[in-house]
């Protein structure tokens, strides 16, 4: 903010241009609901598919959290998709944390939403996660 504006004889509060970081996607809300439907099915009916539940809904996790951010962030992709990733791993070690001292999640929901065992295969999920969003964003252009 300005506390002079140009021009004036006088200090005054003028507004300076600022970037606009929020702002609403229609599209990116559309594939963010789709996707957690993808996501529920899987958590619901994957148990027989480990491959399935675990990987495949680990990589699809970070681009549903790339699209949640991209609903109301107006940010560059490349930074959305890396904060999707970083999410991804945030979870991971609280995982590993959770696990190092001995903490459980009370609520089955919430073991089966975030996880309870840290495992470098979910990190790799989320890294081909952040690449499939790189590369998507890449053939839309």
């Amino acid at each position: 903010m300005s506390l002079v504006e140009p021009g004036a004889s006088g200090a005054t509060l003028a507004p300076a241009p600022s970037t606009r970081w929020w702002r609403f996607s229609g599209e990116a809300l559309v594939w963010a609901v789709l996707l957690l439907g993808v996501e529920v099915l899987i958590a619901t009916l994957g148990a027989p598919y480990p491959l399935l539940r675990g990987f495949v809904g680990d990589l699809l996790a970070v681009v549903w959290v790339y699209f949640v951010f991209r609903t109301v962030l107006a940010a560059p992709a490349c930074l959305l998709a890396l904060a999707a990733f970083g999410v991804g791993c945030a979870v991971e070690v609280g995982q590993y944390l959770a696990a190092a001292n001995g903490w459980k999640l009370s609520s089955p929901v919430l073991r089966i939403v975030l996880g309870s065992v840290a495992d470098w295969w979910d990190v790799l999920a989320y890294a081909i996660g952040f690449v499939l969003i790189m590369a998507g964003r890449m053939m839309r252009r």
